[in-house]
């Protein structure tokens, strides 16, 4: 798990350090697919989740399966698929065998750069002066729909997304990025499971905002 926490000094520290020059030729990018491990992390230094996570960015669908490789007390058992374009997400449940299907209300996520996101900073990570030992990372910012929050994501200079801040009146929220690779090397998992097939979409609970984000608040 060390690999976790180390990830949290690293974004305070590229948050913090990075100067603003803001660059009008820069727009936001979209990664490529991505196969990885994502670990999400309060602020108080609580392990909401980890797990693994593969997003298919052509068709912007993601899957994120948490406590499998690495379970950790306290964390949130999560197993998510997400359909951000058709605005639909399963909560899937092998082990009972069962599935809801949910409205998305809002198709924001940690792997992606926001359309509406505005450059905040150029800067190297770690020492560019020794080779291998530097890393340049765009961080971009915006406001969270329909919310006070807001947010800080940070790139590479290929668009593969290292991590992602969120500040809410719930509580702010890290998520990271590791072990990342530019392929998806599992399709099946982006294929809604037999047991979630003619599962009706469940009704929304009055002033409830279904996310990839709240489904961790």
């Amino acid at each position: 798990m060390g690999k976790m926490y180390a990830a949290a000094p690293l974004l305070v520290f590229i948050c913090l350090a990075a100067a603003t020059h803001a660059d009008h030729h820069h727009h936001p990018c979209h990664p490529p697919n991505v196969t990885g491990f994502m670990a999400v992390l309060s602020m108080k230094g609580e392990v909401k989740a980890y797990g693994a996570i593969t997003y298919d960015s052509t068709a912007n669908k993601l899957r994120f399966r948490s406590n499998e490789s690495q379970p950790t007390n306290g964390s949130l058992g999560l197993d998510l698929l997400m359909f951000f374009n058709e605005g639909i997400f399963y909560e899937i449940d092998s082990k009972n065998e069962s599935c809801e299907k949910k409205k998305l209300h809002c198709s924001m996520h940690p792997l992606d750069v926001p359309d509406g996101a505005k450059f905040y900073s150029l800067m190297t990570a770690g020492n560019p002066s020794i080779n291998g030992e530097g890393l340049k990372v765009n961080i971009w910012t915006g406001q969270i729909p329909d919310s006070k929050g807001y947010y800080s994501a940070s790139v590479t200079m290929g668009c593969l997304p290292l991590s992602s801040f969120y500040f809410t009146e719930s509580g702010s929220f890290l998520f990271s990025l590791m072990e990342i690779e530019n392929e998806i090397k599992d399709p099946d998992l982006l294929v809604v499971p037999s047991i979630c097939l003619g599962q009706p979409l469940e009704e929304t609970p009055e002033g409830t905002v279904n996310s990839f984000l709240n489904e961790f608040i």
